[in-house]
């Protein structure tokens, strides 16, 4: 799923992407969706279940972006989880935006999700921040899956340890109404800029 229907074509049709990914939209398994994400979730027909929603948006910066980490978009995608499904949602850096990445953390926590925070350093944006939530208490992974190459079980358990800069801190809910987050974000991104 992507707003932006040149993004998916992006990646059905550039030679570079195409080779990158292994020609994944030819997958007859694929069903691509161009629409704002929590329009989708409240409008879709009722039935399609998801073991698996991995959610990379753009950081909220803005209302558009923030709404799309709010109670009101989790408990919306609560819907349309299958039982025992994994998400894990990019969250900002926890070491630049601490206040952002714990707010992401507590909402998903606030609308039921078991949710652990994880963290790593990549090269392009240094370090950044995640979250893994189920509907249902899970202990975060201590080993690797079979084929990884980039990852030992030691590492794998680091991912989920946060040194005393990137602890959490006191956050409020992100909710539609209130829209903290973006707030949060502008205050702790500008002194970076």
């Amino acid at each position: 799923m992507d707003l932006d229907p040149a993004m998916t074509e992006l990646g059905e049709h550039l030679p570079p992407l195409r080779a990158l990914n292994q020609r994944s939209f030819e997958d007859p398994r694929l069903t691509i969706v161009n629409d704002d994400a929590m329009r989708w979730l409240a409008t879709a027909p009722p039935g399609q279940q998801f073991d698996v929603v991995i959610i990379d948006f753009p950081d909220p910066n803005n209302f558009s972006l923030g709404k799309l980490y709010t109670t009101r978009f989790y408990r919306l995608l609560q819907r349309r989880l299958a039982s025992g499904a994994s998400v894990a949602v990019q969250s900002t850096s926890p070491l630049f935006a601490r206040q952002s990445f714990w707010c992401i953390v507590q909402t998903l926590r606030s609308t039921g999700f078991s949710a652990h925070p994880y963290h790593a350093n990549v090269p392009s944006f240094g370090e950044w921040g995640f979250v893994l939530a189920k509907q249902e208490a899970f202990e975060p992974p201590a080993q690797t899956p079979p084929g990884a190459r980039y990852v030992d079980a030691e590492v794998m358990r680091a991912l989920f340890v946060f040194p005393p800069d990137m602890q959490p801190v006191p956050v409020e809910d992100n909710r539609l109404d209130s829209q903290v987050l973006v707030r949060y974000y502008e205050s702790e991104w500008k002194q970076w800029n």
